[in-house]
C-alpha cells in the first residue's frame, strides 16, 4: 500500500524550538510512514553536531523514531538504484538514497523541505513540502 517516507529534516522538527514547524512534524509522524536507515544516520550526524545530545540522549531520540516510523534497511540495490537517481535528477547521493529507499519501500510521498517541491520522481513517487 503506498504512503508517506519522512526525509530526516521532517523528523528533526520533532526537537526543534519553532513551535508551528514541531507540531506539524509531530502531526506527520502521528500518521505513520515510513524512513530509511540513511535518514536515521543523518538525524543520529545532527543530534550529536548541531542539537549537542548526548550518546544516550541521542539514541533514545533515535529510539522512540524507531518505535514510530517504519525503517526500511539500506540494501546495495537501493545503493545502485540511488547512484543513478543522483544522475538522473541531480542529487545529492545522499538524497538519493533516502529517495531511493522511498521507492523501494513503495511509497507514493517523499516528504521533504530540501527537495524540490513536487518533484516527480520515476512517475510514482512525488516530493512534497508539508511546510
Amino acid at each position: 500500500m503506498p504512503g508517506s517516507f519522512l526525509d530526516s529534516n521532517i523528523v528533526l522538527y520533532l526537537a526543534s524550538e519553532d513551535l508551528l514547524k514541531a507540531d506539524r512534524a509531530q502531526e506527520l509522524v502521528a500518521e505513520g510512514g515510513t524512513i530509511s536507515v540513511q535518514v536515521l544516520n543523518e538525524i543520529a550526524n545532527i543530534s550529536r553536531r548541531k542539537m549537542g545530545l548526548s550518546w544516550a540522549e541521542t539514541r533514545n531520540f533515535l529510539l522512540m523514531i524507531r518505535g514510530l516510523l517504519k525503517v526500511e534497511p539500506i540494501t546495495i540495490e537501493i545503493h545502485d538504484v540511488g547512484i543513478s537517481l543522483a544522475e538522473r535528477y541531480q542529487l545529492s547521493v545522499y538524497d538519493s538514497m533516502i529517495v531511493s529507499a522511498a521507492l523501494s519501500a513503495e511509497c507514493d510521498t517523499l516528504l521533504s523541505e530540501d527537495l524540490q517541491d513536487g518533484l516527480l520522481i520515476n512517475g510514482r513517487l512525488r516530493v512534497l513540502n508539508p511546510f
